[in-house]
């Protein structure tokens, strides 16, 4: 029996064991060139054969079949007179549905002989395997039919066990690991490119001349417990990158690493583990269940950019949807753009982007126009809340024309959306209210969705924002089909955005609420569902602590929801006792990270789902990365696992963190927008809801700093701070009975000259304050002067009732808006 996750829900699914499976080699196994794209599905022949016998088969036929049986495809060997299962004969399609069981396993369409086999490099008709089979997957899942709500079922596959094992941990700096002879070649034939300081340096930075930082750096390429298995030596004994030796070989550069990186072991001992500690089955992320894009809503999809190939300067379009609309990426990589860790790619610099032709990118056109409705999916990171007029996604042609595009400014999302009720600019756009501060530089999901009745709306987080699109809907009659999709910048490459994005999916059908919140549900990412195996203590049959690990980011793991759960649907948790869990990495217990120390909990009977588990904590954590996903070995050390004890203590230390040299950020920084909103109400004691203040504090809210870094504090926010402070002193002395508690004792009929102090010291003691550190007397005497300077030849002694009004206004403005507010 196998276990099935489908949002949370778990359940049992038998299927038959698929026999032994070799596809024959159609290829000699040497790299295959990429073939054209065909036409789409029902290309080629017209099929003549018999008709399709079942629903299954006539869904097998549009789904699966139409697309692999192509000469490109596998429709080139797997034939009715070629090579064995004919799965992609094109006489007859009830034959090839016949072939193509024992290739497909309909449960678990990832895990198909046939996709694994593809998977592996066989005959891929696109330049990255792992592509290749994203998208053979897709097809499989579309033909046996998606689970309710469209989402795909998640199995449970217990790993092999296995005891964590002794581990060699690399020392905190260079020096004590030995580092030094291996960072000297590196140094001599990869600085080139793999050193900050190059000029077509490239990440990671393992050739820097700072040997701390290369140490960093070279980390996950080094494995010190089998160095013949260190990334340094596969890339140039197998892949041949960048061999130096003029009279040797690949394999002799690579014999000269793996030799020094055995050095670098043979200095280190293991660290073992202590073996009185109640410790479970341990696990890399790679051996746990894949688990992303579980129930995600794809019934629609005409374009899908998962950014799983991680190298190169191609993003697939893993939709299965023909065209392909791939992605070339613009720039250097590490310089305008990286891949990032667990799937995704950030745009850094101006000169990023990622844009297909304008030949694939008709498919927007003509499969949108076909139903006159779609939407926009995207989960991003924005590297600030200060970028305007910055391009997330867009179908375009300039800055002044274009289909759609999903932008930024601030912190707003913007929608823009070409139809018969908006200009060719696709204006004016949707944009979500600045109060609500939708758009925050961290992980969001994005849906913007367009319909000819209701026009545009835009989801943040699965919920609806409520911004109402006054445009109104309209049809699409009026869109350019030679336009191009680009990703991170305009196609013109003028209105460029900084973050990263991690998945984009274009639907040619509105996304409903359920099918949105069903997508951000399902999150985002490269996840696993991590079976820690903990039978050996508890006695109780096939009984795991299972976790939601993903790679997070190039520098750490997301571990999430814990729960226990037994495989065996007869087992019972009997009550469980689970105190003090840890997560250890390489047999030691990272310092950071361990939310579930404090864990304190019983897994009862009562209650207890044999299918959903019991879920342990609702919280998440992030655990540092080490040597990276394929080589960082995982298990849980426990204080108390069911009648057992121990204390699991930290028996060995966690790789630190080493410094690089870096310019050290500012202990000085400034208030953001509504930090100085509400510092300049409590300074002059007005409202801020007052009307003239809060129409003014709209107005500029947008031009006021919105980080706190001083260094990126401009001369265009402090106008706009003089605007608003002026503002609040004009409510502070228009107001009668205010002005006179604030200024105790001026006559606000005479000359001001005269009464200086009066006006002066009421607003130093409010806005810089009394401590002895602050420059009380230095203010008091530059405001003294402006006064002198508004009134000059005495001016202030003729009209006074008119003109002390007016300057205390100056003088307070003056005050409330200098740096005493703002630095903090």
């Amino acid at each position: 029996m196998k276990r099935v996750f489908n949002t949370g829900l778990v359940r049992f699914a038998a299927i038959a064991l698929l026999g032994a499976f070799a596809l024959g080699g159609c290829s000699s196994g040497a790299d295959t060139e990429q073939n054209p794209v065909t036409d789409g599905p029902g290309s080629g022949p017209n099929y003549n054969g018999p008709p399709p016998a079942t629903d299954d088969i006539q869904a097998f036929r549009i789904e699966f079949w139409e697309n692999i049986r192509g000469t490109n495809r596998c429709g080139n060997c797997h034939t009715a007179n070629g090579q064995a299962p004919s799965f992609a004969r094109s006489d007859d399609v009830n034959a090839a549905y016949q072939a193509a069981q024992a290739i497909v396993d309909r449960t678990t369409p990832s895990q198909s002989p046939l996709v694994l086999k593809v998977a592996g490099g066989h005959n891929c008709w696109l330049a990255d395997a792992g592509s290749c089979a994203t998208i053979l997957t897709r097809w499989i899942t579309d033909w046996v039919g998606a689970t309710e709500g469209g989402g795909k079922q998640i199995e449970l596959v217990p790993p092999t066990p296995k005891d964590p094992g002794s581990s060699r941990r690399f020392p905190a700096n260079a020096a004590d690991a030995g580092f030094g002879p291996l960072h000297a070649v590196l140094v001599q034939h990869c600085g080139n490119c793999h050193t900050s300081e190059s000029a077509t340096k490239q990440q990671p930075y393992f050739a820097s001349s700072n040997i701390e930082e290369a140490y960093i750096a070279a980390m996950p390429k080094i494995n010190l417990d089998r160095p013949a298995d260190s990334r340094f030596v596969i890339r140039l004994g197998r892949e041949s990158h960048n061999c130096w030796a003029s009279g040797g070989s690949c394999q002799d550069n690579a014999n000269t690493v793996q030799a020094l990186i055995q050095q670098m072991a043979n200095a280190v001992q293991p660290a073992p583990i202590d073996p009185n500690l109640i410790l479970s089955k341990a696990l890399t992320l790679y051996e746990g269940t894949i688990a992303a894009g579980g129930n995600r809503y794809d019934n629609n999809v005409i374009a899908m950019y998962e950014f799983k190939t991680g190298s190169g300067s191609t993003v697939f379009d893993t939709s299965g949807v023909d065209p392909a609309a791939d992605l070339t990426l613009a720039g250097t990589r590490g310089t305008d753009f990286d891949w990032v860790g667990g799937w995704g790619v950030v745009f850094k610099s101006p000169m990023a982007k990622a844009q297909a032709s304008t030949t694939t990118s008709r498919k927007f056109h003509q499969l949108i126009n076909a139903t006159g409705e779609y939407s926009i999916e995207a989960w991003v990171i924005p590297g600030n809340v200060t970028q305007e007029d910055a391009r997330i996604v867009t179908y375009s042609g300039s800055t002044t024309s274009r289909n759609f595009t999903m932008g930024q400014t601030l912190y707003n999302y913007d929608f823009y959306a070409r139809s018969t009720a908006t200009g060719a600019n696709g204006t004016p756009q949707l944009s979500t209210d600045d109060a609500d501060e939708r758009l925050q530089a961290a992980l969001q999901h994005v849906v913007l969705t367009f319909d000819p009745v209701a026009g545009r709306k835009i989801y943040v987080n699965g919920v609806f924002t409520g911004d109402n699109d006054g445009a109104g809907g309209g049809t699409l009659g009026d869109w350019d089909n030679s336009f191009a999709f680009a990703l991170g910048n305009e196609v013109s490459n003028n209105r460029p955005w900084a973050g990263v994005l991690r998945l984009v999916a274009v639907h040619n059908r509105v996304l409903t609420p359920a099918q949105i919140t069903q997508n951000f549900e399902a999150g985002v990412g490269e996840k696993y569902f991590l079976l820690f195996g903990i039978e050996h203590i508890t006695n109780i049959p096939r009984s795991y602590i299972l976790f939601e690990a993903a790679q997070y980011d190039s520098f750490g793991y997301l571990f999430t929801n814990p729960k226990f759960i037994s495989l065996d649907a007869n087992a019972r948790p009997g009550g469980l006792v689970v105190k003090g869990m840890r997560i250890g990495v390489n047999a030691a217990e990272p310092h950071a990270g361990q939310a579930y120390r404090l864990l304190d909990t019983t897994v009862p009977d009562a209650g207890y789902d044999p299918a959903a588990g019991h879920t342990l904590s609702a919280v998440g954590t992030i655990i540092g990365l080490e040597r990276g996903p394929a080589q960082d070995e995982f298990y849980l050390c426990f204080d108390q696992l069911g009648s057992r004890q121990n204390v699991c203590s930290n028996f060995a230390e966690a790789v630190p963190p080493t410094l690089v040299n870096s310019d050290r950020p500012s202990d000085i920084g400034v208030r953001t927008f509504d930090g100085i909103n509400a510092t300049m109400a409590a300074m002059t004691g007005v409202d801020p809801n007052t009307a003239s203040v809060k129409a003014a504090f709209d107005s500029v809210r947008q031009s006021l700093p919105a980080v706190v870094d001083i260094n990126a504090f401009l001369s265009s926010h402090q106008t706009s701070i003089a605007q608003l402070a002026i503002t609040y002193c004009s409510a502070l002395v228009d107001n009668t009975s205010a002005r006179s508690a604030y200024f105790p004792g001026l006559n606000w009929s005479a000359d001001i000259s005269g009464q200086r102090s009066l006006l002066i010291n009421p607003l130093v003691t409010r806005v810089v304050g009394n401590a002895a550190t602050q420059p009380n007397a230095d203010t008091a005497t530059e405001l003294d002067a402006l006064v002198t300077k508004l009134c000059t030849s005495g001016s202030c002694g003729s009209n006074a009732s008119t003109r002390t009004p007016t300057v205390a206004k100056a003088v307070c403005g003056a005050a409330v808006g200098n740096a005493a507010m703002l630095v903090r």
